[in-house]
């Protein structure tokens, strides 16, 4: 099917999708001040990381497909664990310049219940995200969603991914805790992490 032959719905969710992962990682005020509006209950930041109080948390959406050797994979695997969710392509220099940190932290958290998981987007060809994953020593999974029908799974206005990279650091109940719009190094990701490690 020719986009020109596409159903109107299709057009507009795609046309949706681009406009989302096209934003700038790095947008907000002249502070890097992020979050905060839209009724999402967040608690705003600095530095393009926000979180939500514990009662304010929305459930992520059920995600289930393949991951790049295509196994199947299926978020609800992860029930009861601390879920650390990244949004990246193998094209995008901010993800690459992230990854040596996801890796480390993924290796020093994995004892304390957390587990990482990938969503990888806009990658047409499959071999060069496989090289991503190779170069970077990258020990976790990730969804294979080129055309980011998974991210469209994420209520608009919610805490959803809106820019490539995005993390999202998920709680032990299945609910967003916090979101990082920009790439990230160890110290931020443990200051999204070690909170929810921590909870009761």
């Amino acid at each position: 099917m020719t986009l020109a032959r596409a159903p109107r719905s299709t057009l507009l969710a795609i046309g949706a999708l681009a406009a989302a992962l096209t934003l700038s990682a790095c947008s907000g005020d002249s502070n890097g001040k992020s979050g905060g509006g839209g009724g999402t209950n967040f608690v705003t930041g600095t530095g393009g990381i926000s979180v939500v109080a514990k009662g304010e948390r929305k459930a992520v959406p059920a995600l289930t497909g393949e991951d790049l050797t295509g196994k199947p994979l299926d978020l609800a695997d992860y029930k009861g664990k601390i879920i650390v969710m990244n949004l990246w392509g193998s094209w995008c220099a901010p993800c690459r310049a992230e990854a040596p940190y996801l890796t480390k932290v993924a290796e020093e958290t994995r004892s304390k219940g957390v587990e990482f998981v990938g969503i990888n987007t806009r990658d047409a060809q499959i071999n060069q995200a496989l090289a991503f994953e190779k170069d970077f020593k990258v020990g976790y999974p990730s969804f294979h969603d080129p055309t980011g029908k998974l991210v469209l799974k994420f209520p608009k206005g919610d805490v959803n991914p809106q820019a490539i990279p995005t993390t999202l650091v998920i709680d032990r109940e299945g609910k967003i805790a916090a979101r990082a719009l920009m790439p990230i190094d160890d110290k931020q990701l443990r200051s999204m992490i070690d909170p929810l490690v921590a909870e009761k």
